[in-house]
């Protein structure tokens, strides 16, 4: 038995040796203005010489896909580090004056038509932008963390790895809510815009669901003990039947036992606001999270964080049809380990019943063997 689990573990190191891997990162980089005007905007954030020192990080880390939010006004000035080793999609402008007309006698009814969203990809690798979605509903325009302002959304990519395998990729952000309003108990409204959102990604999600896996990522804004996101999207997706959705977060680093303690941003603990979900599809390509990083030392300068986010990296692997033979068989050989009972052919079985065996350990190791009346 033990000779057995030996040669399953080997041939299982082999396997996924030979298996693709890529990581893909999500990272918002507070790129909204420190200024429009004498009105101070995002007086802290990291402006034009944060947000290079940002580029630069993003290039050295050299992350196969790059997913990113609120790159607005320093756009030019983050680029310009990856334009080398990256394609990029469609940039929607910057918040400020120098974008469209704004009609300040009725300033109510403005909204910014950039959604910050942007994705950045290797150059060997094949990425099409597919969709360019806004949010059906939104909460606060001069208040609540002012999400009517911009338009915020999701996108959609269609994506070809290196070894020929298809995956679709989202991109989003989703409403926020300010830290006061969650101390005074008027969060609700910001609550019930993130939970729309949320549905109507779902509705997205099942429309396009396919044999390709789908990764869903992004500053998405939400607490698992504050929102009902579970219970709402990954549940929801689960019991169509059609795929397994899961927090790569929640499956590596808390062994698949999501939070649900009601809690804040400020008392969130090691959980963020930016996440990496991911969804296997009943019949067709499987992918597996490797490894989860929330890159909490690595993003500094001075010892100060870049931005306000940290990255939230992923290494996944693409399952191949050996892998996935070989750790069937290997999760057989082990459940059956694990067994304590034996039928009358000697083999190992869950339950006793009249008739089967039960296994004890007697002298020197060895095995006595139980008729179960």
């Amino acid at each position: 038995m033990v000779t057995a689990a030996l040669v399953c573990g080997n041939l299982t190191a082999f396997s996924q040796q030979t298996d693709e891997q890529f990581s893909i990162a999500t990272l918002n980089v507070d790129g909204l203005p420190k200024k429009i005007l004498v009105v101070n905007v995002n007086a802290d954030g990291p402006g034009d010489a944060g947000t290079a020192r940002i580029g630069k990080y993003l290039q050295k880390k050299g992350y196969d896909l790059v997913m990113l939010q609120e790159d607005f006004n320093y756009h030019n000035v983050l680029s310009v580090w990856l334009e080398d080793d990256y394609k990029m999609d469609e940039w929607t402008g910057s918040v400020g004056l120098d974008g469209p007309k704004i009609d300040f006698l009725h300033l109510q009814n403005h909204r910014f038509e950039c959604d910050g969203l942007m994705a950045c990809w290797k150059n060997d690798l094949q990425v099409t932008p597919t969709v360019r979605t806004p949010w059906t509903h939104n909460f606060g325009k001069f208040s609540h963390a002012n999400d009517e302002l911009i338009t915020k959304g999701f996108r959609r990519y269609d994506a070809t790895l290196r070894g020929g395998k298809h995956i679709v990729v989202y991109n989003m952000h989703m409403d926020a809510t300010l830290d006061l309003d969650e101390a005074e108990g008027k969060a609700a409204p910001d609550h019930d815009a993130r939970m729309a959102q949320w549905a109507q990604l779902k509705e997205d999600v099942l429309q396009n669901l396919d044999s390709r896996p789908v990764i869903i990522v992004g500053d998405m804004n939400s607490l698992y003990g504050r929102d009902e996101v579970k219970r709402d999207f990954i549940d929801a997706i689960n019991e169509s039947g059609r795929g397994k959705v899961s927090d790569v977060w929640v499956e590596l680093q808390r062994n698949g036992v999501y939070p649900s303690e009601r809690v804040t941003e400020a008392t969130a603990g090691d959980e963020t606001l930016d996440k990496i979900l991911y969804i296997n599809p009943t019949m067709g390509t499987t992918i597996q999270p490797i490894a989860i990083d929330i890159d909490r030392d690595g993003y500094l300068h001075d010892g100060k964080p870049l931005g306000d986010h940290y990255p939230v990296v992923a290494t996944f692997q693409v399952v191949s049809e050996m892998t996935a033979g070989v750790n069937a068989v290997m999760n057989d050989k082990v459940e059956r380990m694990n067994e304590k009972y034996y039928d009358l052919k000697g083999q190992r079985v869950s339950q006793p019943h009249n008739g089967i065996f039960i296994e004890q350990q007697g002298e020197h190791g060895k095995s006595n063997k139980k008729v179960i009346k």
